[in-house]
């Protein structure tokens, strides 16, 4: 299954939550979901009044948020799921934990980048590196220990330099440590469930996957 291409702002007002796809734009009064929060199409609007979503439809819907917002196709999500459902612990948080230690991931809480998608190309134009080695492949798992960060040749891109300005203004996640001058970051250790800023329900997920 191809990755999609449309218009990102439709997949947050599908989900009816914001995904953070277009970076600080979704924190201003242009975010598509506070403008129109309602789903996308032609009966959108009128979309589920009065209906009552089945336990199914819940369980494929946080599915769908949850793999749209880190923007990995299906194939890559029952992938991740099916190795973290392998691992020690609860499998709904080992889900959570795989996806916030892909590379791409982590490059954007570090606040390299706006948001995943930009992320996601920043690594895949070979700008990232991984304690000292370039990488370019955002599945990258990032393990404890390991420093990320911006080459130094591209340190100065405006893309970055824009990013972390952005950044700076809001917390960063307490498993993480950034050195904001040298673009360059550090996992200090495996988040747990409480340390990931997501809004998720991963346990519906679980469910479903378990049918």
């Amino acid at each position: 299954m191809s990755r999609y291409s449309g218009p990102v702002c439709r997949l947050c007002r599908r989900e009816g939550t914001k995904l953070f796809l277009k970076g600080t734009r979704c924190l201003t009064e242009k975010c598509a979901v506070e403008r129109r929060p309602f789903p996308p199409g032609q009966h959108g609007q009128s979309a589920g009044r009065g209906r009552k979503m089945s336990e199914y439809a819940k369980q494929l819907r946080e599915k769908q948020k949850v793999k749209r917002m880190y923007g990995l196709t299906e194939t890559q999500f029952r992938t991740t799921y099916s190795k973290a459902s392998l691992l020690p612990g609860i499998k709904g948080t080992n889900l959570l934990v795989a996806l916030e230690t892909r590379l791409d991931n982590i490059v954007y809480r570090m606040g390299f980048a706006a948001s995943r998608p930009a992320a996601r190309q920043l690594v895949r134009h070979g700008h990232i590196e991984v304690n000292g080695a370039k990488v370019d492949i955002p599945s990258f798992k990032v393990a404890p220990g390991q420093e990320v960060r911006v080459a130094p040749a591209d340190r100065q891109m405006l893309a970055v330099q824009v990013a972390q300005d952005q950044a700076s203004r809001g917390a960063p996640v307490p498993w993480l440590s950034i050195d904001g001058e040298r673009a360059a970051g550090r996992l200090l250790e495996l988040p747990t469930r409480d340390g990931i800023p997501v809004n998720a329900q991963e346990q519906l997920i679980v469910e479903l996957y378990s049918k």
